[in-house]
């Protein structure tokens, strides 16, 4: 059986400011009503495999929880990685967990933030690579390129095997010129970063090339600890681990890779050029999401956010606006946006990082206001949710209920609020806000005081794990 395993992390620098550091573009809806990890899961409908097993870090944990919620489907746990260590070693710790029972499955590795237009193409490559991966062959998926394209790398497929090519050679990222000739010959492929082999296989293989990678990860995985839809591995152990990725780790030094060809319209949207390009354009070969107005405008990609965006005579723009920041970029320069995020982060800006917006399990908050002693926030809390029993040192809290029911503890007090009802929290006392409704809770909370950081919370109790600084 097929057992998929999704790569979910990311910095979420090269999308800004649709993505941040704590909402990388894995988990944008950039078109339709899913988000691309959504996407990711969905494509595999037309496959046989178990539930998905995710791979992500603590800050995302919630979020990528929430959005497997939202499909509705099962998964094999949400791994945790407490620091980013590539590829190799994220992939080892997801094949010894699956072999812990004594099963044997195919991995099949992907990542959260690819596009693939043609479903279909993209079943049947991995339908077609099972044989191979059955067999004990390392799998690739090389993806058939359109064009010479220099942020990939190729693989150099060599002789007819089965359903697929001896892998000949991984090759770096090329020049323009290199690129070309790659292309013009048939025989490379874009480098996808997506597998299919057995996980003991993978681990063997781990073992004969990078043996110290296999041990860091076999002694992180004997340290578990499972926290609802969680898995932590031991934190020292896991840091010990060298930084590899799968491909240097393992798929260059093999002598059993193969890869198979796929024709899928696949992209990993490494910018806004290649957001445009796989975007569904209007007859100007403009791309328009949200309220957009324009005029003699063309070639141009426009986020409009909660805002409405007019352009007049412009072409091959990119414009995106979210509710705390504007980028303006020419699509041919939009590859820079990272070095923007690299100045906020060394001004210590809290954009580089945070949506004004912000998801926590049990809902979320978006900032509306804020000055040098108060902060106004919209609450949503979902139905059935609960936030932590918690106190405060430095602030005191106003709730304003705009609609739903809110049972409130205030100190030694337990009440409910409904629509137009408030309560005051008071500097340090205990208190906690569930929705006990079936709708959304939504409320405006004030908050007043000397210091208004979100690291001044103390959680007395936490149904999603986070007293003791989790």
């Amino acid at each position: 059986m097929i057992l998929p395993v999704i790569m979910a992390g990311g910095s979420g620098t090269r999308l800004w400011p649709l993505s941040r550091g704590n909402f990388p573009k894995q988990f944008l809806t950039l078109s339709g009503k899913a988000t691309m990890l959504q996407n990711t899961i969905n494509r595999l409908a037309g496959i046989p495999h178990e539930p998905v097993m995710l791979i992500c870090n603590e800050e995302h944990r919630f979020i990528a929880a929430e959005q497997i919620r939202q499909l509705g489907v099962k998964h094999n746990g949400i791994f945790l990685e407490p620091v980013g260590r590539n590829t190799a070693p994220a992939i080892a710790l997801a094949a010894f967990k699956a072999v812990e029972s004594g099963q044997d499955p195919l991995l099949l590795v992907l990542a959260a933030d690819h596009v693939i237009e043609d479903v279909s193409a993209f079943q049947d490559s991995v339908i077609r690579a099972k044989e191979l991966a059955l067999s004990g062959k390392l799998v690739t998926f090389g993806i058939v390129g359109n064009k010479a394209e220099t942020a990939y790398g190729y693989i150099k497929r060599g002789q007819l095997y089965q359903h697929g090519y001896v892998v000949d050679s991984f090759v770096e990222k090329p020049d323009f010129i290199t690129a070309e000739a790659y292309i013009a010959s048939g025989d490379y492929y874009w480098n996808s970063g997506m597998f299919l082999f057995k996980a003991s296989r993978y681990l063997s293989e781990l073992k004969v090339y990078r043996p110290d990678i296999y041990s860091a990860c076999e002694l992180a995985m004997k340290c578990q600890n499972n926290d609802i839809d969680f898995v932590r591995v031991d934190k020292t152990a896991f840091e010990s681990c060298p930084d590899e990725s799968i491909d240097y780790a393992v798929m260059e030094r093999t002598t059993d890779a193969v890869v198979v060809p796929m024709d899928a319209g696949w992209s990993d949207v490494g910018g806004f050029a290649a957001l445009w390009d796989v975007s569904v354009k209007d007859t100007d070969g403009n791309v328009f999401n949200g309220d957009v107005k324009s005029v003699n405008t063309k070639n141009t990609l426009v986020f409009g956010g909660n805002k409405l965006v007019t352009t007049v005579g412009v072409e091959g723009l990119v414009i995106v606006n979210t509710k705390d920041a504007v980028l303006v970029a020419h699509k041919d320069q939009s590859q820079h946006v990272k070095a923007i995020v690299g100045q906020l982060k060394s001004d210590q800006r809290s954009e580089a990082t945070f949506h004004r917006e912000v998801y926590r399990p049990w809902g979320k908050y978006d900032s509306i206001d804020n000055g040098e002693r108060f902060q106004v926030k919209r609450i949503t809390v979902k139905p059935g949710a609960k936030l932590s029993v918690q106190m405060h040192h430095h602030r005191a809290e106003h709730w304003i209920v705009v609609s739903g029911t809110a049972k409130v503890t205030n100190g030694d007090k337990d009440i409910l609020l409904t629509e137009n009802q408030s309560t005051y929290i008071p500097v340090g006392v205990i208190h906690a806000l569930e929705n006990p409704g079936k709708v959304d809770l939504e409320l405006i909370e004030v908050q007043s005081g000397s210091y208004l950081g979100e690291d001044d919370i103390v959680r007395f109790e936490d149904r999603y794990g986070r007293v003791e600084g989790k």
